[in-house]
């Protein structure tokens, strides 16, 4: 093997760490919505409500939603008329994942298929879902698990605080 070879092959093992790595982290980049709290959404609308999600029970959850169905009826799906937001925080943002797997909810049996269909009728009338970037991190939480039609937020309690500011009502469901 010559000299200038030697180099060639020298340079690539040296390297291919660090490209394979890269490799890895852009694989794992998804490109999820991300807002602040200075672009959250202002109330334009007569009525607007931000629903908070932070509880782990699964019946819960579809009891906030079928709540929330029932509230954008009563405006008949309109949503120049009322404004809805889901901002989804701690055990809550389980409900927002394509899967469990490698989360500390993997042996929990959540019909993930089931929140999914509902979530995205819901998202046909404009209501918005917010996940806690503090809560991702602090679970280390994939990006890509959660569903395309989420947006990031700093923080959910920051945000629910913002959107009350804004004029939006809260509602928890117990």
């Amino acid at each position: 093997m010559d000299r200038r070879s030697f180099f060639k092959l020298s340079a690539l093992a040296v390297s291919a760490p660090a490209v394979f790595r890269g490799y890895a982290l852009a694989q794992e980049k998804v490109e999820l919505p991300r807002l602040n709290l200075e672009n959250l959404p202002q109330k334009e609308t007569d009525d607007a409500v931000v629903y908070h999600c932070d509880f782990p029970q699964e019946n819960r959850f579809h009891m906030m939603l079928t709540n929330m169905r029932n509230h954008l009826s009563a405006y008949d799906f309109d949503p120049f008329r009322i404004k809805l937001v889901l901002v989804a925080n701690g055990a809550g943002v389980k409900f927002f994942m394509k899967t469990h797997k490698g989360t500390r909810w993997e042996k929990e049996k959540v019909d993930l298929k089931r929140a999914e269909e509902r979530l995205s009728y819901l998202s046909q009338f404009e209501v918005e879902f917010y996940i806690c970037d503090i809560t991702i991190r602090g679970l280390k939480l994939k990006y890509e698990n959660f569903f395309d039609f989420v947006k990031i937020v700093p923080s959910g309690v920051g945000s629910i605080g913002r959107l009350q500011t804004n004029g939006f009502g809260y509602i928890k469901v117990l």
